[in-house]
């Protein structure tokens, strides 16, 4: 469901009902300005309300939903295509509405955000029943110790840009004939900063960044699944003008364990049994996360039947909830025999009564008919 669903859009973007396309377009982009995050760091509920006006935006944008809603309201969006802002970031949110940032935040659309940096981080399977933390070393771009990051020997000065006259973007046009498109980029020799370098930092050659390295502390929750990205905000690399920082995509990958496969949060184990353990019933030891746990194969048991450990399984990363351990008996039967085994197996052969054997009886019968009806 859109984050605006609750209120009513028009309050959300603060317009009249009557309001033209160009008014709700310049209200949502004044929302945007005021409500960003990498803008307003003050109220914390300012992110919330930013993806409540892009939801908004999106249903008075589009003349279809937005005659929907105006005559049913919420009801009449039900079916709609729209996003869901709530899970989405910022940034990717200036993916959906390039053409109003492209003017607001100067060049493709975006604002100016650091890089996300990635990596992997291996588990065993034991660790997904529990919270760990994990400590990870990694090498980043970060800003210059001497120069704080802006390329310029201290003491030096720096000079407007000739290029954009101080204003960091640059505009180019193209087109042809009477279409002409208009983009606004950041400018290639200031890298949007507005400001040129006359004497470059040394130890980073006048690029104010220099390659550090970085030991932090990450906790992973318990019940991950593999390929799962643990985000750590703010751990990436600046941006180019320094406003912001990218985050740290922690990708979880978990290695395979020996005798437990995931399906879920269940663990299947496949246990073989002998014949003779399936009919006769015994007790077994089989493994779990925490050890090992103790099973009863009742006698008759059959092959591929289940026998469940409630709560032996991996927790829900949600719920925290834990599933079962379920383990597959596999009946074996033996390839060579020696000849007391025969003679034994011989002689059990001789006392079976197949029709005292309920399944084996109704099988056989209905084979017996089916046969018959095929020479008649």
């Amino acid at each position: 469901m859109p984050v605006a669903a609750r209120r009513d859009l028009y309050e959300v973007l603060g317009v009249q009902r009557e309001a033209s396309p160009d008014d709700i377009k310049r209200a949502y982009r004044q929302a945007a300005l005021k409500y960003h995050p990498d803008r307003n760091s003050e109220d914390p509920d300012a992110e919330d309300k930013f993806k409540e006006a892009s939801a908004a935006y999106e249903i008075l944008s589009d003349p279809d939903k937005r005659h929907r809603y105006d005559r049913f309201g919420h009801e009449g969006l039900n079916g709609a295509s729209m996003h869901d802002f709530s899970g989405m970031r910022a940034e990717d949110i200036f993916s959906i509405f390039g053409d109003i940032f492209g003017d607001v935040f100067g060049g493709g659309g975006r604002a100016d955000r650091g890089v996300n940096l990635q990596l992997e981080i291996e588990l065993e399977l034991a660790d997904v029943a529990h919270d760990v933390e994990r400590q990870i070393e990694f090498t980043r771009n970060d800003f210059c110790d001497v120069c704080g990051g802006n390329g310029a020997e201290p003491g030096s000065k720096l000079r407007t840009c000739q290029t954009c006259g101080g204003y960091g973007q640059v505009e180019r046009t193209s087109g042809l004939g009477f279409f002409m498109t208009r983009m606004v980029t950041a400018c290639p020799d200031c890298r949007g900063a507005g400001k040129t370098v006359t004497k470059p930092c040394k130890p980073c050659r006048g690029r104010g960044r220099v390659q550090k390295e970085r030991l932090v502390t990450i906790k992973i929750p318990a019940g991950v699944q593999d390929g799962q990205a643990v985000r750590l905000r703010g751990e990436g690399e600046p941006s180019q003008q320094g406003d912001s920082r990218g985050d740290l995509l922690c990708y979880v990958r978990i290695k395979p364990h020996p005798y437990l496969v995931r399906n879920g949060n269940d663990l299947i184990f496949d246990l073989p049994i002998s014949f003779t353990q399936a009919a006769l019933g015994t007790k077994v030891e089989v493994p779990t996360l925490a050890g090992k746990s103790e099973i009863t194969i009742k006698p008759g048991s059959q092959h591929a039947d289940l026998v469940r450990l409630a709560g032996k399984g991996v927790p829900d990363v949600r719920s925290r909830r834990h599933g079962d351990l379920i383990v597959r008996l596999l009946i074996e039967v033996p390839r060579r025999l020696n000849d007391r085994q025969r003679e034994l197996l011989s002689q059990f052969a001789e006392t079976e009564d197949k029709q005292s054997l309920p399944t084996t009886r109704g099988f056989f019968e209905k084979l017996k008919e089916y046969l018959a009806s095929l020479s008649s």
